[in-house]
């Protein structure tokens, strides 16, 4: 494997201080003398790698996502049905690493940018897209396509809500949101059961 070169070091350590600051911050609390402070460099070399405030956001979303697929991935590498494997999905989407208070706000401020910024919405969109297509592959294994579809889109909305209530009033815990999640998961393919 080859070794990772200074740029690349630098970059990288300047994407995790962008997310930790953005966790700390939010993201209009993102700057370059707060990343840069975080990563024991000069503003000058927060500039040489990143273009604007928008490409350190960005790197900051980049991260939160990167970091929410390793928890999703790992629940999944244990699953063996596709319930199973639905239910992993949901699981590393309320990871006890990620589904906290400071990172659904910074999720949340990033949403609300999307709706102006067309690079933040294609991110927005592929995170979307690939939860979507992770619950539609399984759920079409149990459901007929349409029913799949629908379920995949209320398991994502639902996600997202809960997300959205951790930003903005620090609730439901991770307990209650999964035992929310299980409930529904469970009474919908309890349903289709012969």
């Amino acid at each position: 494997m080859p070794s990772k070169s200074i740029r690349d070091i630098r970059r990288a350590d300047l994407m995790e201080a962008a997310y930790l600051t953005m966790q700390e911050h939010g993201l209009s609390g993102i700057t370059t003398a707060r990343v840069a402070e975080r990563a024991g460099m000069s503003t000058g070399l927060v500039h040489h790698y990143f273009k604007d405030k928008n490409e350190l956001i960005e790197s900051a979303i980049r991260v939160s996502t990167a970091e929410q697929k390793k928890d999703v991935l790992a629940c999944v590498a244990r699953a063996r049905t596709p319930a199973e494997r639905i239910w992993a999905i949901i699981e590393g989407n309320f990871s006890e690493r990620g589904y906290t208070r400071p990172i659904a706000q910074g999720w949340v401020s990033f949403c609300g940018d999307a709706c102006f910024n067309p690079r933040f919405l294609r991110i927005q969109k592929i995170v979307h897209r690939r939860m979507d297509d992770n619950l539609l592959f399984s759920l079409k294994m149990l459901l007929p396509l349409d029913q799949a579809r629908n379920v995949a889109l209320d398991i994502s909305v639902m996600i997202d809500g809960f997300w959205l209530r951790l930003a903005l009033q620090g609730t439901p815990s991770r307990s209650e949101a999964l035992a929310r999640m299980r409930g529904y998961l469970e009474r919908t393919l309890t349903a289709v059961e012969p």
